[in-house]
């Protein structure tokens, strides 16, 4: 019973019981990525995705980027892009997280440039 609550009114967990109705009867399957993020577009143009597990716009790999912004270059008809071996894979936003980069990796060795006027 709890987990239908969560569907119908907590949008920020998955997607909510009126976007599954919505995906359902006006969504066109496009296509899926490699994190398991499911693309869907309506008759009249409308993208929207689909995230697989915890809801952050930055789990958007650059493949899709540019097709669910309307952007149009190649990558948007070519979503199974061949990556080069320079390139590095698709990180989501890790700011505020254990694995953030910090310039000196010895967090507790960061020193303050300032110095507080109050003791």
């Amino acid at each position: 019973m709890l987990t239908l609550i969560k569907k119908i009114f907590i949008w920020w967990n998955q997607d909510t019981f009126g976007t599954r109705l919505k995906t359902i009867f006006f969504g066109k399957f496009v296509g899926k990525d490699e994190f398991g993020n499911k693309y869907y577009q309506s008759k009249n143009g409308k993208r929207w995705v689909i995230y697989s597990g915890e809801i952050d716009a930055s789990k958007i790999p650059v493949e899709w980027f540019s097709w669910i912004h309307f952007t149009s270059n190649k990558i948007e008809n070519n979503h199974n892009l061949k990556k080069y071996g320079w390139q590095k894979p698709h990180k989501s936003n890790l700011t505020g997280t254990d694995s953030a980069y910090y310039p000196n990796k010895n967090k507790d060795a960061i020193e303050k440039k300032y110095k507080s006027w109050k003791n």
